[in-house]
């Protein structure tokens, strides 16, 4: 992974993982252990998740740079999507508190998606070819 993508990746996972760890802890003072371990799970899918996706654009901005815009859109369409689903698929569970879980569902969400926007403006990421002068002649 070269080092504009890592530091990405890396100032988009430890903003979330902090939301989530300061959830974990209000949600285990509020709703107790059940509450703590939805705040873990929220977290969880959320970085491995974005993560993902996140790998997976970088992919497709490498090997097809044309479609990276759209590709961009169609992934984060589909992430939240696949997000309301995992919450109605677990709306019913008794494993962990699910309001924990939704609100770090949405805390960690709104914090991945934020920090990636900044790491991406602060990023010295070139968009011009410094190998190419120009035509031939």
């Amino acid at each position: 992974m070269p080092s504009n993508d890592a530091r990405i990746l890396l100032h988009t996972a430890v903003p979330t993982a902090a939301v989530g760890a300061l959830a974990t802890v209000i949600s285990g003072v509020v709703a107790g252990g059940k509450g703590a371990l939805g705040a873990v799970v929220g977290t969880l899918v959320v970085i491995l998740f974005m993560g993902i996706g996140q790998l997976v654009l970088q992919r497709t901005a490498k090997s097809l740079p044309h479609l990276f815009q759209a590709m961009g859109l169609m992934l984060y369409t589909a992430q939240l999507l696949v997000l309301f689903i995992f919450l109605a698929l677990l709306k019913n569970t008794t494993l962990f508190d699910f309001k924990a879980f939704a609100f770090t569902l949405l805390a960690t969400t709104v914090v991945w998606v934020a920090a990636q926007a900044r790491a991406y403006m602060k990023a010295k990421i070139t968009y011009i070819d410094p190998g190419n002068t120009g035509p031939k002649s």
